[in-house]
């Protein structure tokens, strides 16, 4: 009798010991399923972007009106931000420069720093963050209001009124925005060197340009 138990037992154990394996497999098809289901529908959405920005009907107004969302309103911030880079890196690093003797090479390291590193990347974030969070937000609401229906309802194509327009506005502008944070950036710097001294902009620009 306790044979016999023991035998249920065992067999019972194995049981669920294949139910158990049989849901593990299951879900990891389900997860990989999933996974190539979205990378394929990213890729599909990729080629739609590139097909609809060389379409004919281009949204030339949609995409100008992205381009001063994107461009004009964010040149405050991106005009601050620009300043106090330059100024702050300038004024933490001109005492170690002032121990060796090195302070003339300053404006030429401030302004490699902004335009090969501190720029570009920064001014990416701030945009990234203030432009990337305002599209998701507005898309977000079309979504949730059935406008992006109503737009498929009426023959307008969402991707390329909504998405190419955005995408296109963000590739034109944020490098504009970085050159304008880098020249703000020199300004800010040149700004910095004055709160110890006297160094016409003249000079502090012909500096930057030997070095």
């Amino acid at each position: 009798m306790r044979k016999f138990n023991s035998a249920i037992g065992v067999k019972e154990f194995t049981t669920k010991q294949s139910i158990k394996l049989t849901e593990k497999s299951i879900s990891q098809k389900n997860n990989a399923n999933r996974f190539f289901t979205n990378l394929s529908e990213v890729f599909l959405f990729i080629v739609n972007i590139f097909k609809e920005t060389f379409s004919r009907d281009f949204e030339f107004r949609e995409f100008f009106n992205q381009c001063f969302q994107m461009g004009l309103k964010s040149l405050p911030l991106v005009s601050i931000t620009g300043a106090i880079m330059g100024l702050v890196l300038t004024i933490q690093s001109r005492p170690v420069l002032v121990d060796f003797g090195a302070v003339t090479m300053l404006p030429g390291m401030v302004t490699i720093s902004l335009i090969r590193e501190m720029g570009p990347v920064i001014t990416a974030l701030i945009c990234a963050g203030k432009i990337g969070s305002g599209i998701g937000a507005e898309l977000g609401s079309m979504k949730v209001t059935e406008q992006i229906d109503a737009m498929e309802v009426s023959s307008t194509n969402p991707i390329r009124f909504l998405i190419v327009t955005r995408v296109l506005a963000a590739t034109l502008m944020i490098p504009l925005l970085i050159l304008y944070a880098d020249a703000l950036g020199i300004l800010g710097s040149w700004a910095g060197v004055n709160l110890k001294g006297d160094v016409t902009f003249v000079l502090f620009f012909l500096k930057h340009l030997v070095r």
